[in-house]
C-alpha cells in the first residue's frame, strides 16, 4: 500500500496521546484537555506524559527542585550560543545548543536526560534571543516554576500570574499532538537505539519547517496585513482566489473545532477580552471560516491552535521570531514522551520506497 506523506497510516501505537478529529476530541493519556487546565500546572502535565500517571503532590515538587538544578547550562553551551553569528536563525541556534548538552559520558538515563533537555530549553531560548539584542544575560529562577523563570529570564522583570498563566495555558495545550513531523522525527531518530538528544535535535529541525512550527508567525502577519475589522473580508476573499493558504486555519487532524483552540479562545475571552488584538482575531476568524466554506464547502476548515496563538503571545508580549521556539519549549515533552516509549517498543522504523525510475518495471492493471 503506498499513501504519499504516510497519510492515514498508522505506524505506530501510542498510550500517549489520543484525537479524534471527527468529535474535536484530544487526550493527554486519556484525559481531556479540558480537565488538564483545571487545577493543572505544566510541571504536573509534563509528569503525566512522561510517567503515564499524574504525579502525587509530593512528585510534582520533587520533578520542580530537579528541574531547577537542570536550568543551569555549560558554559560551553552558553559560549556557543553567544558566538553563533547572528544572521544564524533561532531555530538552527537551540538545536545546536540541545545536541551539546550531550555529555561525552552521558548517565544513560533517559528519564533524566529528558528532563534536563526540557528544563535547559527555557535558558537556551532566552539567552539566544538575549544575545541577539546584546541584552546582558539573565541567570536562572532557582525558586520560580518553569514558566515564570522564561518569562524573567527573558524579559528581565518578575511576570504577573495572569502573565504566567496565559503562557503556561498554551505550552499545556501544545505539549503532545499525536506523531506529528517532528515527534515522528524524533522516533524514527532513536529506533536505531540512538540517544535521546538526537532524537530531539531531529525533532527540532523537523519543528524549524514553516509548514510544522512557523504557523503564530503567519496567523500574526495575516492579522497585521488587515489591521482594520472592516478590511477583513476583501483581504481574505483576495487571497483565497489566489491561491493562498490562510495560516491558522485547517488541520490535518481536526474536521471540526481544534479543542486546543476552543481552550485558548475560551481563556482568551475569560482574561483579555478587551484586547483589541483578541477582538481582531475574534471578527476576523469569524470571517475567515465563512469565506472557506463558500470557497471550499465541505472541508470543515475552522480556526486551529495557532491562530489563537498568535493572540496569546501578543498578550504576554512575546516578539514573532519567539513563536516557534516557545511551541519546540512545550512540544519538547511531547517528543521525550514519546522517544522514552520508542525505546521500551525498540523497533526499528524502515518502511519501503516504491521506485518511479525509467526502469521501474510497469504493474498491469
Amino acid at each position: 500500500m503506498y499513501a504519499k506523506g504516510l497519510k492515514g497510516i498508522v505506524a505506530t501505537e501510542t498510550a500517549i496521546s489520543h484525537i479524534d478529529g471527527q468529535a474535536g476530541v484530544c487526550l493527554y493519556r486519556d484525559k481531556p484537555l479540558g480537565e488538564l487546565m483545571e487545577g493543572f500546572s505544566f510541571e504536573s502535565v509534563m509528569f503525566l506524559l512522561l510517567n503515564g500517571e499524574e504525579a502525587s503532590p509530593k512528585q510534582e515538587q520533587l520533578l520542580r527542585e530537579e528541574m531547577q538544578t537542570y536550568r543551569t547550562i555549560p558554559a560551553r553551551t552558553i559560549k556557543l550560543l553567544e558566538d553563533t553569528p547572528k544572521q544564524v536563525g533561532m531555530m538552527s541556534a537551540i538545536r545546536t545548543a540541545v545536541s551539546s548538552l550531550q555529555e561525552e559520558d552521558p548517565v544513560q538515563d533517559s528519564m533524566k536526560e529528558a528532563i534536563r533537555i526540557i528544563s535547559a530549553l527555557p535558558t537556551i531560548v532566552a539567552y539566544r534571543y538575549r544575545s541577539l539584542h546584546d541584552l546582558v544575560l539573565i541567570p536562572p529562577q532557582s525558586e520560580s516554576s518553569h514558566i515564570e523563570n522564561f518569562l524573567t529570564m527573558l524579559h528581565g522583570r518578575q511576570p504577573t500570574n495572569d502573565v504566567v498563566r496565559a503562557l503556561e495555558t498554551y505550552t499545556i495545550l501544545t505539549m503532545e499532538h499525536g506523531l506529528n513531523a517532528s515527534t515522528f522525527a524524533a522516533r524514527v531518530t532513536v529506533s536505531p537505539r540512538s540517544d535521546i538528544y538526537s532524537g530531539v535535535t531531529a525533532a527540532i529541525g523537523a519543528m524549524k519547517g514553516p509548514l510544522h512550527g512557523g504557523a503564530p508567525s503567519e496567523v500574526t502577519s495575516l492579522l497585521q496585513e488587515i489591521r482594520d475589522a472592516r478590511d477583513a473580508r476583501s483581504v481574505l476573499e483576495r487571497k483565497i482566489k489566489n491561491g493562498e493558504r490562510l495560516m491558522g486555519f485547517g488541520h490535518r487532524l481536526y474536521k471540526t473545532v481544534d479543542p486546543r483552540a476552543a481552550t485558548l479562545k475560551g481563556f482568551l475571552l475569560n482574561e483579555q477580552p478587551d484586547n483589541n488584538w483578541f477582538q481582531l482575531a475574534l471578527h476576523v476568524e469569524s470571517i475567515a471560516v465563512d469565506c472557506l466554506e463558500k470557497h471550499k464547502p465541505g472541508r470543515g476548515l475552522h480556526a486551529n491552535v495557532e491562530y489563537y496563538a498568535a493572540a496569546i503571545m501578543q498578550a504576554v508580549e512575546i516578539a514573532p521570531m519567539l513563536f516557534t521556539p516557545i511551541f519546540t519549549m512545550a512540544r519538547s515533552v511531547g517528543w521525550c514522551a514519546h522517544i522514552l516509549e520508542q525505546q521500551e517498543e525498540d523497533v526499528l522504523f524502515r518502511p519501503l520506497a516504491r521506485y518511479i525510475g525509467q526502469s521501474a518495471v510497469t504493474e498491469s492493471p
